[in-house]
């Protein structure tokens, strides 16, 4: 981390892992898929649809992750000020607001025939859509404020506060009655899924997490250009000023 924290460093680094990691994704996607599609049963009470499931519930796992990961970069640069942690937790936001609405989406769909309708205000629902908003007001935050070391003391705040919000997403079926079963996967018990299932959905996820890396190296890079922009823009309109002056 210490040596990361250079940011020339990083990029040299993003610039190697990023195809490695877009290869990754895509070949563990295309297995995720086939296991999906052609070896895994369909369900004796959701039939064919339960096959939503391999792209909603990874979807939901990095709705969720990539929350955590905007909080504890918000803490790092909070706290210890380390150089990418603000561009870490900016970067991250808008693909955890991807995910999440992904989520949101799949879930409709996958709802309709199973409950009979397109959205309930069922407790898990209610608090994923909540989570898609604390992303937006993140992102919203950025935009608004113009010094960007304010900007990202404020969001860091705003992320913190709102990291309440996911243990109330991950315990909200057990806390409250819900349409959504109990966690079958992620559970201390282990899971109660069966192998023919939980080997798509498993690849699937690590699929989605690999895709997140990649295009958070990505956004970091682009963000890094940025404000390396920002600042030959900066340094150019100094001299001016000082003619004038």
């Amino acid at each position: 981390m210490h040596n990361l924290a250079n940011p020339q460093r990083f990029e040299k680094l993003a610039i190697r892992l990023t195809p490695l990691l877009s290869i990754a994704a895509g070949v563990t996607a295309l297995f995720g898929l086939y296991y999906a599609l052609f070896n895994s049963p369909a369900d004796y009470q959701q039939g064919e649809s339960v096959r939503i499931m391999y792209v909603h519930v990874p979807a939901a796992w990095m709705a969720l992750m990539c929350y955590s990961t905007m909080a504890i970069a918000s803490g790092v640069g909070f706290i210890w000020k380390h150089p990418l942690a603000d561009v870490t937790a900016k970067s991250t936001a808008p693909i955890g607001a991807a995910f999440t609405f992904l989520a949101l989406v799949t879930g409709s769909i996958w709802g309709k025939p199973m409950w009979g309708t397109w959205w309930a205000w069922d407790a898990r629902l209610t608090s994923v859509l909540i989570l898609f908003f604390l992303y937006l007001g993140y992102i919203a935050l950025w935009s608004a404020i113009d010094d960007k070391t304010r900007a990202a003391k404020v969001a860091a705040i705003a992320c913190l506060v709102g990291f309440i919000n996911i243990p109330i997403i991950k315990f909200s079926v057990d806390w409250w009655n819900s349409l959504h079963q109990p966690a079958s996967v992620l559970r201390g018990g282990g899971p109660t899924i069966h192998q023919s299932m939980l080997t798509p959905l498993l690849l699937m996820g690590i699929a989605y997490g690999l895709t997140f890396a990649a295009l958070l190296l990505i956004s970091m890079r682009a963000e890094l250009a940025e404000r390396r922009i920002a600042r030959l823009e900066q340094s150019a309109r100094a001299p001016s000023k000082a003619m004038i002056l």
